[in-house]
């Protein structure tokens, strides 16, 4: 423990908490600086100018990254007959419909994302108290209420990520890994970004992005200058 104490406090000293690094040189220390002997999460957090207690002012979304995110994701589907065949075909984990809400139900959640099939919305809609507060509750914005269930199970498993902005105003997302390129780093921290100011709600005024910081897993986090989040 006293041995990653040190190079948790090592890495931190090779950034300067005060300064907005380029989004090139920021990955690079991002990389240089995660302390973790596994293969530590790339996180972004950005700082929007909204407040989503207004509905008019939230922001929800969602981006297939293009270089994925380095995560093995679970997938639970609620449907019947030939769309649960096409489910499990397409590689879903769990697939059900009465059997699988009852699991659920009983706090049996082990999966990442949830799909369902229009008409099983009856039996998905019992479960908002459940899967709601985690995230997982499906919905048609977001493509996870869909009769195309093969089409969003490889989105899922294919670098898919919901987005939603918190209280504060902040969103979290995990953009990849350490192990990856700076190239595919920094293509999908771009994607992402791209995706929120896409995203940008009607009540939104004045300055929409106002800070942008990015960290590994258990790395310091670095402050991004926002100038340098455009391509080109």
């Amino acid at each position: 423990m006293a041995k990653l104490a040190k190079r948790i406090k090592a890495n931190r000293d090779l950034v300067d908490p005060d300064k907005h690094y380029g989004l090139d040189e920021a990955i690079k220390l991002v990389k240089q600086a995660a302390p973790a002997r596994f293969d530590e999460t790339v996180e972004l957090a950005l700082n929007l100018g909204v407040d989503p207690r207004h509905a008019d002012q939230m922001v929800r979304g969602v981006i297939r990254l293009p270089k994925g995110t380095g995560k093995s994701v679970r997938v639970a589907v609620f449907a019947r007959g030939d769309k649960a065949a096409e489910a499990e075909a397409a590689g879903a984990d769990l697939v059900g419909a009465e059997d699988l809400a009852e699991k659920v139900q009983n706090g049996e959640i082990d999966f990442d994302r949830c799909i369902a099939t229009p008409d099983m919305m009856a039996v998905v809609g019992r479960l908002g108290k459940v899967l709601g507060p985690r995230g997982l509750m499906p919905n048609p914005k977001l493509g996870t209420v869909t009769p195309n269930v093969k089409q969003a199970i490889e989105d899922a498993k294919g670098g898919q990520i919901e987005f939603r902005v918190e209280k504060a105003g902040i969103i979290h997302a995990g953009v990849g890994k350490v192990s990856f390129s700076e190239a595919d780093l920094t293509e999908n921290v771009r994607a992402f970004v791209d995706a929120v100011v896409r995203a940008r709600p009607s009540g939104a005024k004045g300055t929409y992005l106002n800070k942008v910081a990015i960290s590994s897993t258990m790395g310091p986090g670095i402050r991004i200058a926002v100038a340098s989040l455009s391509a080109g």
